[in-house]
């Protein structure tokens, strides 16, 4: 980077929507396949079309709690005029329904040969031997046929699909024991900045938080990161750090990517590769950047929390989504009245943190903002319920307005 532009600063922004086309065109899926046990898939993206191999259930089942009968043998019964059935349960015959004949079943029980009909068990009285049945049924009644619920060449799920507990359920009803889904992205994860210890900080110094942070939320979003001790602002060492990342899909570093004397980082990548895009009309924290060396996409978050989380949620997210070819979902919302106005810069995303509060006799809780501006302040991110994004044509929002409340935390 040239003194220039340290001294200059950031005179053009590219849009929040033009870094992502540029980050997506820069991120290549890997492809890489890995068959995993059902117990270990929750979370994990398919990569292959699943059908099923068998039907669920793979016969016909009871489906109440009752007597598996032939209808026609109920025909005619009533409250008045019983139907009498002799019971079968011990009898050598058992496991098969012969007529006027009834043989005692739960719920889930395969339905006995001979027999094609379930009576409920308020339908009917045992005495000794015998059922009394006040009621008839017909055929296929209380039965759940073969196939009911899954049948055998059925199409279940298409590759990127994220895998849920209820869909490695249905996997395991059908006969999966492992399902193919695309390997986690490596991920290296570089804090960056001289003055950063892991505890007990003296004077000047500062824990480091954004390597954590990050890396817990590459494992959220389904990557596997690795994440390095803090690296001074030096070229030297933050080229050996890059460099050791450059074997995985992404590396993400944080701290260090504006334009002041000690921000390296730009400078740094300039010379190892290409830099895509250098600041981006976002608050907080436009020194975002990303580059590509050695075709690894090198992300640059800004190095103070609030600006690492809000760039890490809007382009790591989606990155380490890309690289795995999985699809990006939304982030859960809430409803909300604005209790105090947002102001924001026009032509600047703005992502003003908001806590939820209840007041009565709305049916709406109140967005209660905590913060736009101070992106150092890690509690107001970190003690708020979500964001409300301020779109780059408006010029802030009134109090009283409906908003939308992004809950960026709680999806993967």
């Amino acid at each position: 980077m040239s003194t220039d532009r340290k001294q200059s600063g950031f005179k053009q922004r590219t849009r929040v929507d033009d870094a992502l086309a540029a980050l997506r065109d820069a991120v290549d899926p890997h492809g890489r396949i890995e068959h995993l046990p059902l117990s270990e898939a929750d979370g994990h993206t398919l990569a292959t079309t699943l059908e099923a191999p068998a039907n669920v259930p793979s016969a016909p089942e009871a489906a109440m709690d009752g007597f598996a009968v032939r209808a026609s043998d109920t025909f005619g019964a009533s409250d008045r005029s019983p139907e009498v059935l002799r019971v079968v349960d011990d009898e050598p015959t058992a496991g098969t329904v012969g007529p006027n004949q009834a043989l005692r079943v739960h719920t889930g029980s395969a339905l006995p040969d001979g027999a094609n009909a379930v009576l409920k068990i308020e339908q009917a009285e045992p005495i000794a031997d015998d059922v009394e049945v006040f009621d008839a049924v017909a055929e296929g009644e209380n039965v759940a046929p073969a196939g009911e619920d899954v049948e055998a060449g059925q199409h279940l799920y298409d590759p990127g699909a994220v895998l849920r507990p209820s869909d490695l359920g249905l996997l395991k009803s059908v006969g999966f024991t492992e399902v193919p889904v695309f390997e986690a992205p490596d991920v290296t994860v570089i804090p960056t900045g001289e003055e950063l210890v892991q505890e007990n900080p003296g004077p000047g110094e500062t824990i480091e938080t954004n390597g954590l942070t990050v890396a817990r939320f590459v494992e959220r979003w389904g990557g596997e990161p690795t994440e390095l001790d803090p690296v001074d602002d030096d070229e030297d060492a933050l080229t050996a750090a890059i460099r050791s990342g450059l074997d995985g899909d992404l590396v993400v570093t944080s701290g260090g990517s504006s334009v002041g004397q000690r921000d390296l980082l730009p400078e740094v990548l300039d010379e190892l590769g290409e830099i895509v895009v250098h600041g981006v009309a976002l608050k907080p924290g436009h020194p975002f950047g990303f580059a590509v060396v050695e075709g690894t996409p090198v992300l640059m978050l800004p190095g103070y929390p609030v600006a690492t989380i809000v760039n890490a949620v809007q382009f790591l997210r989606p990155a380490v989504k890309r690289a795995m070819d999985a699809p990006l979902p939304p982030h859960p919302t809430t409803e909300a009245t604005l209790e105090r106005k947002i102001a924001s810069e026009p032509g600047v995303r703005t992502f003003a943190r908001v806590k939820l509060e209840a007041r009565e006799n709305d049916s709406l809780p109140a967005a209660v903002p905590t913060r736009v501006s101070g992106s150092g302040v890690l509690s107001s991110v970190a003690l708020a319920d979500g964001w409300v994004v301020v779109d780059e044509a408006a010029e802030g929002i009134d109090a009283g307005t409906t908003v939308t409340v992004q809950n960026w935390e709680a999806g993967r």
